[in-house]
Parts: structure tokens; C-alpha cells; sequence
């Protein structure tokens, strides 16, 4: 069989959740399956670490799709165009963006519907691309995957599909993150933090993941418990910073104590997570949430929103608040700093949780959706 991917996410050293998971999946489904041929179709020049094996051909079409315009000029177009040419069995697109101007079968992975729920949240031309698109992606799809039970739910109500069209492809933790040595972990300290304790939060800069209530949480957790002077470090990328996350950050007179690094390599991530008194890990809508079992790797408790996919994602391994009260989070906060029976209680249940989750399960589970529509 010959199948087309999607790989415009895979860009060397700025794989971020679903970037991660596309690199993950398919690294290991073209290496297990060297009987079928892929063609990975990128939108600018590729790094050659992504072509993973000898049954993979990399196409670079134009134009770099960037920008809701330029997603149509290339998937409609560009995609269409060398789908239509080369006629492949299948067109896989692990981000969940698909063309609309094929006949050839496509599978897509569709990770939630945040800007469904939340609009207001993403910019208006891309808001009105995903609204106007993703829809007819589903209808378009032969098979749909995603990554939790919630998310399979909320595709079938919202876009009308049949539960039975839609698989659940956990996503994976890398084996890279385990405990750090007290030495790294010190080193992260006095580099990052002045030597204080810290909490974490991890993953882009983005209203959804709650950044301006974590913040506030944190002023209001200094304020109320002056005893401890825990920092707040919040790695990642500021893609859709805003004013309400300015306004929270300018108003807190602890500021000076709200530390952003930018965005780090793997093994400082893996330092950074290890040493965190607390992972705060409060948005209020996700999908799955792949930093919470990174932290349950590195030996890390972690707070998180009792809210959408969360719950089903961490099971018993996560400290539950409510991500839309600055008190609960900030009680959260201070429980883990004073009570070592429930830190203990999480950090075990956290080891126990986060070996469910591998990418070698989750490249199975896909493949076994895509096998889905090749024996069909």
C-alpha cells in the first residue's frame, strides 16, 4: 500500500504536542510496517532526522502553510494537486486537517475541539477556518482518531459523526523523562530560580491552558501563606499571549517571582520537571494533557483542572482543583507543599499511571485505525 502523509508539524526542535505526537507515530509505524511505501508531504525544506526509515519519500509542496489562506492554498491545492497525480491508497493527516478536493480516502486525527468550546481564544481568521472546515473534515474522513474517550465523545455530538468512526489513540510519553539527580535539579535552581523552590506550569503560552488564573493563584497563594516563597516558572512558548494574562502578571506584586525561561531542550525540560515542588497543570480544556504524565515520569506530583480529558488522563494520579477558582487552585498549591502523605500518594499512583501511556501502544492503536480503511 502507498500512503500519503501530512508532516507540515514536523520541524526539528520545535515539536510541540501534536507536532510530538506526529513525530512519535509515525517514527515507529513506518519502521514497523517496511512492507507498505509513505510519502511525507512537507511545506517547507525538511530536517532529514524525520525521514525514518528507507520506505519513506519526502515531498516538499509550497507555499509554508502558516496562516488560515495559505492552509487552503495548501491542502486544497498544493495537496490535492499531488494527490490527484500520484494516487495513493490513503491520505493520513495526524494534526486533523485534511483537503476537501480529493477522492482519495483520508484518515484524519482530530486532538479536541478547544476553539469550539472556547472561541474567544483563537484569533478570528483562524477561529473562522476551523469552525467553517473542521466540520467537513469529519464528513470527509473515512475514519477519525483522538486521543481520549472525551475528546471521541465530543467530536461525535459536536460534528454529528458515529461513534463507531472514531477511534482513541492515547498519546505516549517519551522514556526520557525519569527522576533527576539532586545535583541537575540544584543546577535548575540556582540558574533559573535564584535557588528557590519552584512550581511548574509547561506547554504553550495559551489562554485554554489558563495561564492568567495560574498566575493569579500564585499572588494569591504568596499573599495568603508568606511563609513560603515558592516561585512560579511557566516554560513554553507565548504563541497567544494577551491582556488578560498581562493584566494578571503587571498586577501581582510578586511579578519578579514569575519566571519564563522561553522554551527549553528535552533534558532541561526533564530537569525542570523534576525539580518542581508541583506541576500546575489547570487548563481548562484539553484533550489529553501529555505534560501531567511527563511530570508522573519524573517523579513529579501534579495539580490538576477536574475538567474535560483531564480526569480520565490521570486518573488517581492527580491533585484535582477547580480551573476556575483562584482559591482552589491556590489550596491546591499549598496542600502540596504541606501535606507529604498526599504528595507521596500522588508521585506513587503517578509512576503506576504513566506506564500505561507509551508511543509504542499509541503507533499500535493507530495503525490499527488505519488498517481499519486499507482492509476495507
Amino acid at each position: 500500500m502507498r500512503i500519503a502523509v501530512n508532516t507540515r508539524l514536523l520541524i526539528k526542535d520545535k515539536l510541540d504536542g501534536i507536532g510530538r505526537f506526529s513525530a512519535e507515530v509515525l517514527d515507529r509505524m513506518v519502521k514497523k510496517h517496511p512492507e507498505h511505501q509513505f510519502y511525507f508531504l512537507f511545506d517547507r525544506p525538511y530536517d532529514r532526522s524525520f525521514v525514518f526509515a528507507s520506505n519513506v519519500t519526502p515531498v516538499v509542496l509550497g507555499p509554508m502553510a502558516r496562516h488560515p489562506l495559505l492552509f487552503v492554498v495548501w491542502f486544497e491545492f498544493s495537496v490535492a494537486k499531488w494527490l490527484a497525480k500520484n494516487k495513493p491508497d490513503l491520505f493520513f493527516s495526524p494534526d486533523g486537517y485534511t483537503t476537501l478536493s480529493t477522492a482519495i480516502k483520508c484518515h484524519v486525527v482530530m486532538h479536541d475541539l478547544n476553539f469550539e468550546h472556547y472561541p474567544n481564544d483563537v484569533p478570528w481568521l483562524v477561529r473562522k477556518y476551523y469552525r467553517y472546515f473542521f466540520p467537513r473534515f469529519a464528513d470527509k474522513a473515512s475514519r477519525i482518531a483522538t486521543v481520549s474517550r472525551f475528546s471521541a465523545n465530543d467530536i461525535a455530538s459536536a460534528y454529528r459523526q458515529e461513534p463507531g468512526k472514531i477511534d482513541v489513540v492515547y498519546n505516549g510519553v517519551s522514556d526520557q523523562f525519569k527522576p533527576s539527580s539532586g545535583e541537575e535539579i540544584q543546577a535548575f535552581k540556582s540558574n533559573v530560580c535564584g535557588g528557590a523552590d519552584y512550581f511548574l506550569t509547561l506547554g504553550s503560552i495559551h489562554p485554554r491552558k489558563n495561564v492568567a488564573r495560574t498566575i493569579k493563584a500564585y499572588t494569591w497563594f504568596r499573599r495568603k501563606f508568606p511563609e513560603h516563597r515558592h516561585k512560579l516558572v511557566l516554560i513554553g512558548n507565548s504563541y497567544w499571549w494577551n491582556n488578560e494574562m498581562k493584566d494578571a502578571l503587571e498586577s501581582s506584586e510578586f511579578k519578579k517571582d514569575v519566571i519564563f525561561p522561553g522554551r527549553l531542550n528535552d533534558k532541561e525540560v526533564n530537569i525542570a520537571i523534576g525539580g518542581a515542588t508541583a506541576m500546575v497543570y489547570i487548563s481548562y480544556f484539553e484533550g489529553f494533557g501529555i505534560p501531567m504524565i511527563e511530570a508522573m515520569k519524573c517523579g513529579t506530583p501534579v495539580i490538576a483542572a477536574n475538567a474535560t480529558a483531564l480526569p480520565e488522563i490521570a486518573g488517581k494520579a492527580a491533585f484535582y482543583v477547580d480551573p476556575f477558582s483562584v482559591e482552589d487552585i491556590s489550596h491546591g498549591m499549598h496542600r502540596l507543599i504541606t501535606d507529604q502523605l498526599e504528595r507521596d500518594r500522588l508521585i506513587r499512583n503517578g509512576f503506576e499511571k504513566a506506564a500505561e501511556y507509551t508511543w509504542e501502544k499509541s503507533a499500535d492503536l493507530m495503525w490499527e485505525s488505519i488498517g481499519k480503511i486499507l482492509n476495507s
